[in-house]
């Protein structure tokens, strides 16, 4: 099996070694009402009333959504719309905790018999791809017949520099990891499961192998170092050699893909009531005062969390939700952490500053290195002339933004940005078609 293409990046991971730290104490908890891909939940609270940890304060809206719940315990301050780092205004919750985490008295063990009570457990359960995508994961399992699943890939790569809570949930969660294997096999009739993990994270490889143990049906796949070894399509095929067709699903070549955090959280959730209410953050960068992993209740401002971290050493130039490669810029500090947050990086004034790009020299390494073959100057070119036949031509719409072509690009152009809003107006473009 060749290997799919992508670039070496410097890991950067500090905090691999760093056990999290629990972070209760907040001033004020906000929960947007868009904390996955879909229709936004809909809020079932009103100002004024109490909530406890793993209170429900939104339910999902639609077959592509996912229910919202307490991370703190306290009272529902007011409901008003915010702003996303997407620019988009939406409803969110806000919740003045009382300080005592008090868990809802209404949470007890699931109960799981059969595929589709297990499917609705995951849906109820508020999780989401915790590794960053935010897809509802019971949405995803929800696929009619189960004997369509040939492989389900448990995805540990966990490629992006400085990210290190995937790796804290194999070394630290590994018994829930195992827990959840086992739902997968008795609920969905997993015949093989595969858990990638890249080759430079052997404590992972070894604990994951450990819960393996001698289930020849568990398999531990130690992956190439290369970013973005974490992303589906290259996952997929360095795990099981099989390529996702264009316009397709995971499912159609009868694979699923799971982060490794949503499964373990999927299994806590079962086993004791507890729905998605606290992340692993992965907090770092060159601002950071105290790099560290912390587990935060879903709502935390990040102001709230880098105080935790002992704020700033250095001025920050830019803040991200993710990593360096796909995270995302936010606007300011009282940004709630989310559900698909896995890490928050401030980097200070010089490593954020930005590069003058230069004219395209076609020396053709955006090309060579793309992950799926894709050509970002033919994209940027169609994009350009407004051309969306042309577009539509060198497949814009299947560029997954992984950024590997901005990083190798010796003229520091802004190829990924240029591929995204290319690709919005292809889709545009084609809905207006339809």
């Amino acid at each position: 099996m060749k290997r799919m293409k992508g670039v070496r990046v410097p890991h950067l991971k500090s905090t691999a070694d760093s056990a999290p730290a629990y972070m209760t104490a907040l001033d004020i908890a906000i929960y947007p009402m868009t904390q996955h891909i879909g229709a936004p939940a809909t809020p079932v609270r009103k100002k004024g009333d109490t909530v406890c940890v793993g209170t429900l304060l939104a339910e999902g809206a639609g077959a592509v959504s996912s229910p919202i719940y307490s991370g703190v315990s306290g009272t529902v301050e007011k409901i008003e719309e915010v702003l996303l780092s997407s620019g988009n205004y939406v409803p969110a919750v806000f919740i003045k905790p009382d300080g005592a985490m008090t868990p809802d008295p209404g949470l007890a063990p699931v109960q799981v018999s059969d595929t589709q009570s297990f499917v609705q457990a995951v849906r109820d359960s508020g999780v989401v791809g915790l590794g960053g995508a935010g897809f509802p994961t019971g949405v995803k399992l929800d696929i009619g017949d189960p004997s369509r699943i040939q492989e389900i890939v448990i995805n540990g790569a966990e490629c992006e520099p400085y990210i290190t809570s995937d790796t804290r949930t194999m070394l630290d969660r590994s018994q829930d990891i195992l827990e959840g294997i086992h739902l997968l096999q008795k609920y969905l009739g997993a015949k093989k499961i595969i858990i990638g993990v890249e080759k430079n994270k052997p404590q992972c490889i070894r604990a994951m192998k450990q819960i393996a143990g001698s289930d020849g049906k568990v398999i531990v796949k130690e992956l190439p170092s290369i970013y973005p070894q974490g992303a589906e399509k290259v996952l997929i095929y360095h795990t099981t050699g099989k390529v996702v067709p264009e316009g397709g699903l995971p499912i159609d070549v009868g694979v699923i893909v799971l982060n490794c955090t949503t499964l373990a959280t999927i299994a806590r959730y079962i086993r004791t009531g507890m729905p998605l209410v606290e992340k692993c953050v992965t907090v770092d960068g060159s601002a950071v005062a105290n790099p560290q992993n912390v587990i935060v209740p879903i709502g935390a401002t990040l102001q709230a969390v880098f105080d935790f971290c002992g704020g700033f050493k250095s001025q920050p130039g830019k803040v991200l939700y993710g990593g360096p490669m796909m995270g995302v810029s936010v606007p300011d500090l009282h940004m709630p952490v989310l559900k698909q947050t896995n890490a928050l990086l401030a980097l200070d004034v010089r490593d954020a500053a930005p590069v003058d790009a230069t004219n395209c020299i076609r020396c053709g390494r955006c090309t060579n290195i793309c992950p799926i073959g894709l050509a970002p100057v033919s994209i940027a070119t169609a994009y350009g002339s407004g051309n969306m036949e042309a577009l539509q031509k060198v497949h814009a719409n299947l560029c997954m933004e992984c950024g590997c072509c901005s990083y190798v690009c010796p003229a520091k152009r802004p190829l990924v940005q240029q591929n995204k809003l290319a690709k919005a107006a292809l889709a545009a473009w084609q809905k207006s078609k339809k």
